[in-house]
């Protein structure tokens, strides 16, 4: 045991406080100076997750409190990023589970306590956002103790100490009626209640590779708890791979500990202790790094399998390379193999077609997230519908199954109803909030793409939902989630104001004048099922009679833009989404209107 260190993850569902929390810690912890400006969420430092108010990355933090070294790791709180959370607690040996005192435990707050039981560790329930209107405190601690329960906790884990208080004002408290002051509280219940790291100083230096860390200079960095010795620069070890069980010799070049936001170099580190070491050419998560000749690989947790898969394609339009500077087949092919070393939920293989990639992973939203994160970079890429992967037991097709939770206004519950049960979705429960409504249903992985979208419509944004895997079951069958049918282009040029106008009655567009166009890119939505084509780029011709100045005032409504998220759930399956840096455009696979056609007829799309 090294008492000297505690190792915690944070866990909980998404917009319950995380990173905020981690903000204040890292404050009161000494990390900040008292005149340091530090911007909120300091923890989410990707674009993306600023952006989304989320965390996708797992992150290592430290701060020191009375002479304590408390390494916290910051877990994302959605469910296609579950691969991120598996291997953080790997790390630790005790978890935070923050619950916000209005919602009480959601969806993800069960997929995360479930992995943090089974993983044996020590719990401290701390209720969040205490004072947000309507708060019930007391309320969310008691759900948390029923899903403690529901989950087979053991009667240690059942007994978790808890705090109250407020991450985004600072402080908490053991008890409601205590003086609101600052975080010293949560702070003395990690050093009470979570144990020292179990670890053997004694034996020869181990550790399994949780995470796997980029530098331009030092090149991969393998980040892992020590499990047992110490290591220091220089020193020859080994590692064992977790694919092939290869032994390979490398030699420790840097060892880098975690203090508040960034990392120092250490000369040597010790058992028990969050560390990243470099000097390896090739490595991987799940690989175990050891000094003895004859040390055995460690045992790996295999996540989650992923239930669904999308093609990304090497992009084939006709506007290809006007926004991107990585479009070859290579390119995008190495990027997306150099994510999968990095990211253990996702898998990729190449595919009988040239330029197409098969990616699988636990949700659109996770690939989603790669593909924004590849155009910003620079590249260009087609990406398909997602498709749920089945299995096949006993002759009988299974398909992934999910959990729903949705929670709606009062007036909106009839609509969700009806859509749920057009996408073959069975309501199992329904209870009353205040002024909403919360529903759980049990629905097919497939019913639930493109919900999302219903849903903003169908609620006008209000509503917000949560799922989570439950099981395979009996294939229910053709559906179709998608009602409306596409405008078509079929001309190439820029959209005309003029040509938009008059076709306005078509449709819903999706492009606005001064839009680059080409043929088979879908423009807008058909209100009927059926796809209709159109040309958006039509010019208004001029005679002696008509004047250039006529039809200037023309008012259009404004086009609607898809986020990458929403574009990929709202395609067909013989349609692609073209992700380019500057761009988001949604086309048929197949551009050509005649090729199309003869495809159709010969049932190839």
């Amino acid at each position: 045991m090294n008492q000297s260190i505690r190792n915690i993850a944070i866990i909980a569902h998404v917009d319950h406080g995380k990173t905020t929390l981690v903000d204040k810690l890292l404050k009161e912890g000494g990390v900040f100076r008292a005149n340091q400006q530090v911007e909120e969420r300091a923890m989410d430092s990707m674009d993306l997750e600023r952006e989304k108010g989320i965390t996708i990355k797992a992150k290592n933090t430290s701060v020191h409190w009375q002479d304590k070294i408390i390494n916290i790791v910051d877990t994302p709180g959605h469910a296609d990023f579950g691969g991120e959370v598996e291997r953080a607690l790997r790390m630790v040996d005790g978890v935070l589970l923050l619950v916000d005192a209005y919602d009480g435990p959601q969806a993800q707050t069960r997929f995360v306590l479930r992995k943090a039981l089974q993983h044996g560790l020590k719990v401290i329930i701390v209720v969040n956002k205490i004072d947000r209107e309507n708060a019930d405190p007391k309320g969310a601690y008691n759900k948390v103790l029923e899903l403690l329960l529901e989950l087979n906790a053991t009667e240690e884990q059942f007994d978790a100490p808890v705090c109250y208080g407020s991450g985004r004002d600072g402080f908490m408290m053991r008890n409601l009626t205590d003086e609101r002051k600052n975080m010293a509280p949560l702070f003395n219940c990690i050093l009470d209640h979570v144990p020292p790291p179990f670890s053997r100083p004694n034996q020869p230096f181990h550790m399994l590779v949780s995470n796997i860390d980029w530098s331009d200079y030092v090149g991969r960095i393998a980040i892992g708890k020590i499990l047992g010795g110490k290591i220091t620069v220089g020193d020859p070890v080994w590692v064992i791979r977790h694919a092939d069980k290869k032994r390979i010799r490398a030699k420790v070049t840097k060892v880098f500990e975690y203090s508040g936001l960034g990392t120092n170099e250490s000369t040597n580190a010790v058992a028990g202790n969050i560390v990243g070491l470099s000097g390896f050419e090739d490595i991987d998560i799940g690989d175990t790094i050891a000094v003895a000749d004859d040390a055995i690989a460690l045992p790996f947790t295999e996540i989650d399998p992923p239930t669904l898969e999308m093609q990304l394609a090497v992009n084939d339009g006709p506007l290809v390379g006007k926004d991107g500077k990585y479009v070859t087949s290579r390119q995008v092919r190495d990027r997306i193999f150099k994510e999968a070393k990095t990211n253990i939920s996702i898998s990729v293989e190449d595919t009988d077609s040239a330029g197409v990639i098969n990616i699988k992973a636990r949700g659109a939203m996770q690939i989603a997230v790669l593909v924004e994160t590849m155009r910003r970079e620079g590249y260009e890429v087609l990406v398909s519908r997602p498709s749920v992967i089945t299995r096949v037991v006993d002759g009988q097709t299974l398909e992934p199954y999910e959990t729903l939770w949705v929670e709606i206004p009062e007036e909106c519950v009839g609509a969700v109803m009806q859509n749920l049960a057009n996408r073959k979705g069975l309501v199992t429960n329904m209870e009353k909030h205040h002024s909403t409504t919360m529903m759980e249903a049990t629905i097919t992985t497939r019913g639930l793409i493109g919900f999302e979208i219903d849903l903003v419509n169908m609620t006008n944004g209000r509503g917000v939902m949560s799922h989570l895997f439950k099981e395979y079951g009996p294939h229910v069958g053709e559906m179709k989630t998608r009602i409306t049918g596409t405008l078509i282009a079929t001309d190439p040029g820029v959209a005309t104001a003029y040509a938009l106008d008059a076709l306005g009655e078509r449709g819903r567009f999706f492009v606005g004048p001064g839009d680059e166009i080409y043929e088979g890119m879908i423009v807008g939505e058909n209100p009927r099922a059926e796809d209709m084509p159109i040309n958006p780029t039509k010019e208004k011709h001029l005679s002696n009679v008509r004047s250039q100045g006529e039809g200037k005032g023309i008012q259009l409504p404004p086009p609607i833009r898809f986020s990458l998220e929403r574009a990929i759930e709202y395609i067909a399956a013989d349609e692609y989404v073209e992700a380019t840096p500057k761009n988001i455009r949604l086309r048929k696979r197949i551009l050509d209107a005649n090729k199309r056609k003869r495809a159709t007829n010969a049932g190839l799309v």
